[in-house]
């Protein structure tokens, strides 16, 4: 693909362009939900990104960063060239096109797994049900390489796009896609079978970044991790009485110890936390049973360790 000027998007995206001297390149996907919280993760970073409508390269405001607006197909390539440094794209896309580019940091967002699915009347008992078969997908080698660990081979019918329609039509037996809800199966008439992967939104590096883009990308990586670390807590403030105020304080470990300040209620404290997520609720519960009062809860922007 060419400008009218003249130059190619591929000469133009180049790591030689001194343009992008001190700058570290990530690409991201153009469009769709993966694109949207990736931006969102670079905002939260406090990375300002000054994008005007359909460009294909933005640079940061406050950060020495570019981004480009990459297919997410295509972005393994690019990476393995080192026309860009790093990348956020789906974990199902490297096992797919980039097995041999590392990764640096699992994001935790645009979660789904890649499926084997068939009619919702087919019988199906085990992988072994595959043998023979004709199986659409976007995921050629993930299908193959889960399959032969099985010792199964099935005849694949690669499409880009729009797997679901093939065994209403007559095109094959089976699909494997990419599955978050499953709605879309439910739609298609489809049962998920088999779950050969789970996969989520991961920061990717290329092999080729330079030591002063290392540099950049240590620095980003920080942010990354203060940011992924507050999502996964929850800051808790409560009063407690002091008669039960060591059982209340085993209950909350935070990041080292719990903060304990005395209230000017003589017999109470006010004790300041965080709590994992995962077992907020069951926290709360036993919390409340332990005789906390007054428990407040808020979101946690950034964690730092």
């Amino acid at each position: 693909m060419s400008h009218s000027n003249g130059f190619s998007v591929f000469e133009w995206l180049k790591p030689n362009n001194q343009k992008m001297t001190k700058k570290i390149r990530i690409a991201i996907q153009k469009s769709g939900r993966l694109n949207e919280e990736s931006l969102q993760i670079l905002k939260d970073c406090g990375v300002s990104i000054d994008n005007g409508r359909d460009q294909l390269k933005a640079s940061a405001a406050n950060f020495p960063l570019e981004v480009f607006y990459l297919r997410n197909g295509d972005i393994p390539q690019y990476l393995r060239d080192g026309v860009v440094d790093i990348a956020i794209l789906g974990e199902n896309v490297l096992v797919e096109k980039g097995e041999d580019i590392s990764i640096a940091q699992k994001l935790g967002f645009s979660k789904c797994r890649v499926s084997l699915a068939v009619p919702k009347g087919t019988k199906y008992e085990s992988v072994k049900d595959f043998e023979g078969k004709k199986i659409a997908t976007s995921y050629p080698n993930t299908v193959i390489n889960y399959l032969e660990q099985y010792g199964v081979k099935a005849d694949l019918h690669i499409i880009n796009g729009s797997v679901e329609i093939a065994p209403n039509i007559g095109l094959a037996d089976a699909i494997c896609d990419i599955v978050s809800s499953g709605s879309t199966l439910f739609k298609n008439n489809l049962k998920e079978v088999e779950v050969m992967l789970k996969s989520e939104a991961v920061l990717a590096v290329s092999s080729k970044i330079d030591l002063e883009r290392q540099e950049i990308l240590d620095k980003l990586l920080f942010r990354f991790k203060a940011v992924l670390k507050g999502r996964d807590y929850k800051y808790v403030l409560l009063n407690a009485p002091n008669d039960r105020l060591d059982d209340i304080i085993k209950m909350l470990p935070g990041m080292k110890s719990p903060t304990v300040l005395p209230l000017a209620e003589e017999g109470w404290s006010s004790v300041h936390s965080v709590i994992d997520k995962q077992a907020f609720w069951e926290v709360i519960d036993n919390l409340k049973d332990a005789g906390a009062q007054g428990i407040l809860v808020s979101d946690i922007e950034k964690m730092v360790l």
